[in-house]
């Protein structure tokens, strides 16, 4: 559950933020586009990534909509919920150097899976005899959290297994515009569910896709390598993994830019929902098809990323994107008028931002990808993911408060100008001037 890769949204993002390190990059390798496509291993992958990101669109409203519309949640507890799902980054500091310590990758994949879809259908089973609580929505948040965490750390060393280094934007594009296709469709079918079927009933969508991935991850074949001896501690591991990524020029401009982001764009992203059905007074129908449509710019950027990335470098890209993802969001607390008209600007503002989180995030997701070591994945993401991923909590709760004390649409125009000061981390580091994945190498 992602607002954007690099932050948000995700947002997962969005997978800006994953760790990468400086040393012992691969030499590049000259695999032409077309082969990722005849890869049945990729294409299995890409696949469950798909099906998994869809069943996320429908939990990403839905859980939401059961404190709000069920439990009648205040601002401050719904900031809570958006919290705990992102609160167990923290641990991603130490659960990244365990990964990395483990030689069945893919395994931990399969069984971040099976806890998330195993924890999700807790809640239509609670619905069917009542007992539905506000508790309850917080450890399925906590622990769904923490099953992404696990999938995250191990997925680093999976994804190179199965990608040349020549094809990491063109794979992070692929994967992105299969993201931005379930922001296009989920929401707006979430949002019919959650409207025929009830909020906990429309989980068991993403529950069972879990369940999907989980399936399909056991049928990619691949050669996993022993980790190398342990040189230090799980405690030296850590300290290597930040120590590198705060030194790193690269890594600590974008960690900068990425959690700048991530912190004001979760300011309102954890209010957007309940602005939209309290404020606006939209039903959940008309809330997922505003955001449905609106993601149609995520597919455009995600499709357009790696070919503006050639005109104009990547570093510029990355950095337009870091603009046009949270500038939109201040112009939410501009909406009025009648229903039709709320829809659609919703909808024109989620696009802009969607084009600028793709162009930002599949053109860092590769830069960071190929900086990172091979045996030290893990614990660069964890590292690096503690940092980006772990501040969104702050933001929600911020978010929370704001919205409690100076209502909710001057917290949204604070979340939109806020977001935009990130920008200014790429602008001084040495990524403005990168234009190609050889150029940082070099």
């Amino acid at each position: 559950m992602n607002t954007a890769g690099t932050g948000t949204a995700s947002a997962t993002a969005a997978e800006t933020v994953r760790a990468p390190g400086a040393e012992a990059v691969r030499a590049p390798e000259t695999v032409p586009s077309p082969a990722l496509l005849r890869d049945r291993r990729f294409r299995t992958f890409w696949f469950g990534q798909t099906i998994s990101d869809f069943g996320d669109r429908i939990s990403e409203l839905a859980l939401p909509l059961i404190a709000i519309f069920l439990l009648a949640a205040t601002p401050v507890q719904v900031s809570v919920l958006t919290a705990l799902i992102w609160l167990p980054n923290l641990l991603g500091l130490f659960l990244g150097a365990w990964v990395d310590q483990r030689t069945h990758k893919r395994r931990l994949l399969i069984i971040a899976d099976l806890v998330r879809g195993a924890v999700l259908l807790s809640l239509p089973v609670a619905y069917l005899f009542g007992a539905v609580t506000l508790g309850q929505l917080y450890l399925v948040a906590l622990l769904t959290g923490f099953g992404a965490v696990l999938f995250a750390m191990a997925r680093q060393a999976f994804f190179v297994a199965l990608v040349p280094r020549s094809a990491y934007v063109e794979a992070n594009s692929k994967l992105s515009m299969s993201r931005s296709l379930s922001f296009i469709a989920g929401p707006a079918v979430g949002g019919g569910l959650v409207q025929a079927l009830s909020a906990p009933v429309a989980i068991v969508v993403d529950a069972v896709s879990f369940l999907g991935s989980a399936l399909l991850l056991s049928r990619i074949p691949v050669t996993e390598v022993p980790p190398p001896p342990r040189r230090t501690s799980t405690l030296g591991l850590v300290r290597e993994g930040l120590v590198l990524v705060l030194r790193h020029p690269v890594l600590r401009a974008a960690l900068g830019c990425t959690s700048t982001v991530n912190f004001f764009t979760f300011i309102s992203g954890a209010l957007l929902v309940l602005y939209a059905s309290r404020n606006l007074h939209l039903s959940a129908g008309a809330i997922g098809v505003a955001l449905g449509c609106g993601a149609v710019g995520g597919f455009a950027g995600a499709a357009l990323a790696p070919r503006i990335s050639q005109a104009i470098g990547l570093g510029r890209t990355a950095m337009i994107g870091a603009v046009l993802f949270p500038a939109p969001l201040a112009l939410t607390a501009l909406l009025s008028g009648p229903t039709w008209t709320k829809v659609a600007t919703l909808a024109a503002i989620e696009l802009v931002s969607s084009v600028g989180v793709m162009l930002m995030d599949v053109n860092l997701n590769a830069l960071l990808t190929a900086v990172t070591p091979d045996d030290a994945r893990g614990r660069r993401a964890g590292a690096y993911s503690a940092v980006n991923y772990g501040i969104r909590p702050l933001g929600a709760l911020v978010g929370g408060t704001l919205g409690t004390t100076i209502g909710l649409r001057p917290t949204l125009v604070i979340a939109g100008l806020g977001g935009v000061l990130a920008v200014l981390w790429l602008l001084a580091s040495p990524i403005r001037h990168i234009r190609t994945l050889d150029d940082q190498t070099a």
